[in-house]
């Protein structure tokens, strides 16, 4: 089905609308809930409570940003650092869905062997 121009228009600025007002603030209760997950399962010894806060407030910035300059055919943005992954993913209603991962990683894993060559 094809649109008419004015209805395109009209939906590409409904879009635009809805993604320029993405702000770190809107996605706070998912970030409340993994910063939970984290202070009461995640051990890391690299970072703090506060130090975990601080890096989720700047990859859900980072991942918002993909997100709205994300090409045509694609459905998310995403950011992480070494142990976190932001994920913001279009859905079919007025606001994006939200994803936030701990990455399994270990100080103490050996690094995986070489190929032998034959």
């Amino acid at each position: 089905m094809r649109l008419s121009a004015k209805r395109f228009c009209e939906n590409f600025t409904e879009s635009a609308q809805a993604i320029m007002e993405l702000k770190v603030e809107l996605f706070e209760k998912e970030m409340a809930e993994a910063l939970m997950t984290f202070e009461k399962y995640v051990v890391c010894l690299d970072k703090t409570p506060e130090q975990c806060r601080e890096a989720l407030g700047s990859l859900m910035a980072k991942a918002i940003k993909a997100y709205q300059n994300r090409g045509a055919n694609l459905r998310h943005g995403i950011a992480l650092d070494q142990y976190t992954t932001v994920m913001i993913s279009q859905s079919e209603g007025d606001r994006p869905l939200c994803g936030i991962y701990f990455n399994l990683y270990t100080p103490y894993r050996k690094p995986a062997e070489k190929a032998k060559k034959a």
